[in-house]
């Protein structure tokens, strides 16, 4: 048998293939064909809102772990959760699945964590799908004895980032030395994690014996807006240029003209204490060090010379560093 990963082509997926590599495991991609895998990684061909093509795809097949990090595609419309599940029952010994921080309804309370409640949304919703998605494995671990575990991480950096305002635009900003705009005082507090972190979690989800039917947290260094500014500034070493942006101001802007981490729903902070309990997992490496090896990574890569617009291909996230100045002179006036 071997590992399957839905997915793996993308930042945290591309990074899980090569801790699964680098642990022994014999890799298998299943994804839409777009991307060729990795030398010596098997792969297999199929959109996961078609299944019959999945069901092809996956017969005959047998697994030790499947590590799912593609699935909010099913969001989207297609084929339901439940059929991939009963696909899969039977056939793999561990099925690990990449929820999200999003899955928790909002409280003031911090942190977070995996026994408070979740969000009560459609299941077409990132979070609400998050919840579906988990409810269903945890339903089938409990009634059927599926062998499934849930890791919620939450906003993930590192190395090969893909999301593109986040890292890439602070970095750019700040070596330019552009205007930072900064919301809510800068006090926006999110849960950070380094995607080795993350990765390091789930193949403990894929391989401990305590973490089937369970739910995870598996990043926890909880930073402010103003916090991350401010490390990645020492980072390049330069002096950031921050404007507030006072929050009159936010109802009337055509779009974010800041990391939309910044934004207040993204305030929350969750404990990783239950997975480093019961998994043995070690301490993460502070947020100063991540962001140093991100930055290292960043000045060797294509990014570091992007121009004044970019969105990634996947979310569509990005930033504008015209619009972000227009604004910022608007303030300034």
């Amino acid at each position: 048998m071997g590992t399957l990963v839905l997915g793996g082509t993308s930042f945290v997926g591309g990074r899980l293939v090569e801790h699964l590599r680098r642990s022994g495991a014999e890799v298998t991609l299943l994804n839409r064909g777009r991307s060729a895998p990795p030398a010596g990684v098997g792969q297999l061909v199929a959109d996961r809102k078609d299944p019959e093509a999945m069901r092809a795809a996956l017969e005959g097949t047998e697994w030790d772990a499947v590590y799912d990090v593609s699935g909010f595609v099913m969001a989207a419309g297609g084929s339901s959760f439940e059929d991939l599940v009963r696909l899969l029952e039977g056939r793999t010994g561990r099925y690990v699945y990449v929820s999200s921080v999003m899955a928790y309804r909002p409280t003031g309370f911090f942190p977070w964590t995996e026994d408070q409640p979740v969000r009560d949304e459609p299941p077409t919703t990132y979070g609400g799908f998050k919840v579906h998605a988990e409810q269903v494995l945890l339903s089938a671990a409990r009634e059927r004895g599926f062998p499934a575990t849930v890791g919620r991480p939450a906003a993930i950096y590192g190395p090969t980032n893909n999301i593109y305002d986040m890292e890439a635009a602070m970095f750019t900003r700040l070596r330019r030395g552009l205007p930072i705009l900064l919301p809510h005082q800068g006090l926006v507090t999110t849960s950070y994690g380094h995607v080795d972190e993350l990765c390091a979690g789930l193949l403990a989800l894929g391989r401990h014996p305590a973490a089937v039917g369970e739910v995870f947290n598996l990043s926890g260094d909880g930073v402010t807006a103003a916090q991350y500014v401010a490390t990645a500034a020492d980072v390049v070493g330069v002096e950031p240029d921050v404007v507030p942006v006072p929050d009159d101001v936010l109802a009337g802007l055509d779009r974010l003209p800041f990391c939309h981490l910044f934004a207040a729903r993204h305030h929350g902070v969750v404990s990783t204490e239950k997975a480093r309990r019961l998994l043995d997992l070690p301490e993460e490496r502070d947020f100063t060090t991540g962001m140093a090896e991100t930055y290292e990574w960043f000045c060797g890569s294509p990014l570091a010379e992007t121009g004044g617009a970019m969105a990634d291909p996947l979310w569509g996230s990005g930033f504008d560093l015209a619009y972000e100045a227009d604004v910022a002179k608007g303030l300034r006036s």
